[in-house]
């Protein structure tokens, strides 16, 4: 009696992450001359690789350049003890300007990573031919 051979089919790849929105807000002490023409309280957000800013809210491209860095780094989990946990506000560039920014990490949002780009995620090791253990030799 022949046996049928049942084709197994390839797990479902669970290919989400998540990445925290963030809250970019400007703080300044009372009465100070601010350089960077920000406003105290202005503020815009970071949802995936987006910025959303206040409508007709201007935003200083040198304060932005100085952020912009360490925005991805925040919006990924990070340990407890990180730095990038604790520390919340980074310096206005001006080095004239008393203007702190404070970055504050809002809900999660999830993302798929075939949505965000167009390169694969590499075949799990278990299910590459040969076994794929070992080191690969560099020529």
């Amino acid at each position: 009696m022949p046996t049928t051979r049942k084709a197994r089919l390839p797990r479902p790849v669970d290919d989400g992450f998540e990445l925290y929105d963030l809250k970019v807000e400007v703080l300044a002490p009372a009465g100070a001359k601010i350089q960077c023409h920000a406003r105290p309280g202005d503020w815009f957000e970071v949802r995936g690789e987006l910025l959303h800013f206040q409508p007709g809210m201007p935003f200083s491209l040198y304060s932005l350049a100085a952020l912009l860095p360490l925005l991805p780094a925040k919006q990924r989990p990070t340990d407890a003890n990180d730095w990038m946990t604790t520390d919340a506000e980074i310096a206005c560039p001006d080095p004239n300007c008393p203007t702190r920014f404070r970055i504050t990490r809002l809900g999660k949002r999830r993302f798929r990573h075939a949505e965000v780009t167009a390169v694969p995620l590499p075949m799990a090791r278990s299910a590459r031919r040969g076994g794929g253990g070992g080191r690969r030799r560099s020529s």
